[in-house]
């Protein structure tokens, strides 16, 4: 004889609600362990780092910053829609979100492109070599910006399958508005990271 491992759907509400924030308690310490690093370098070499954190483009920083708010605040929308049973505007506002998230990810990646023709690839072109800190300091920022990229594509495609499951009625609101909170838990966390990495990488130089 079997036992169902719920009792009452509370008790799954407060596991999933657990699971979620384990989950984003593990990403929090893999990220955390960069900015160590960071934080690290910078007070071994700090003019290395300085000069480094110099080239980067602050323009585009700035903006992939306020991309990733806006794209918070369209989730948190959504999530709210939600919880009212609202169908479409729930999953126009995740679309919505998601499509910023594009938008972010179309911009680092010019970005990149950009920093490996000025030579800012660590390597045996890498035009900084002058500056002892320099190179680890975009090897860090190539780790941890790249490592971002990855976790917001994983949020974007997460986004657009809600999006769909909502807008063809597969997933029923606002019965099962949980659905849409806890991956909007995850987004929420991937864009505080890049709150974090905006001033710890672009705004070193003053």
């Amino acid at each position: 004889m079997t036992t169902a491992p719920f009792v009452r759907p509370e008790q799954q509400q407060e596991a999933n609600h657990l699971g979620i924030w384990l989950f984003l308690a593990t990403e929090a310490m893999m990220f955390g362990a960069l900015f160590f690093a960071l934080t690290v370098v910078r007070l071994r070499v700090p003019e290395g780092v300085r000069v480094a954190s110099g080239h980067l483009d602050k323009l585009l920083g700035t903006v992939n910053t306020g991309v990733l708010l806006t794209s918070s605040l369209l989730v948190a929308l959504a999530v709210s829609a939600a919880r009212r049973g609202r169908q479409e505007r729930t999953a126009g506002l995740l679309a919505g979100g998601a499509g910023l998230g594009v938008i972010f990810l179309a911009i680092k990646a010019y970005e990149y492109q950009k920093e490996f023709s000025e030579g800012l690839m660590p390597g045996p072109g890498f035009r900084l070599h002058d500056h002892p800190g320099a190179e680890l300091f975009f090897n860090l920022y190539y780790a941890a910006t790249g490592l971002h990229a990855v976790h917001l594509t994983i949020g974007v495609l997460l986004m657009l399958g809600l999006s769909a499951r909502v807008l063809g009625g597969y997933l029923r609101l606002p019965e099962r508005a949980e659905s849409v909170e806890l991956p909007g838990l995850y987004w929420h966390t991937v864009d505080i990271v890049w709150v974090f990495l905006y001033p710890t990488l672009y705004l070193v130089s003053g």
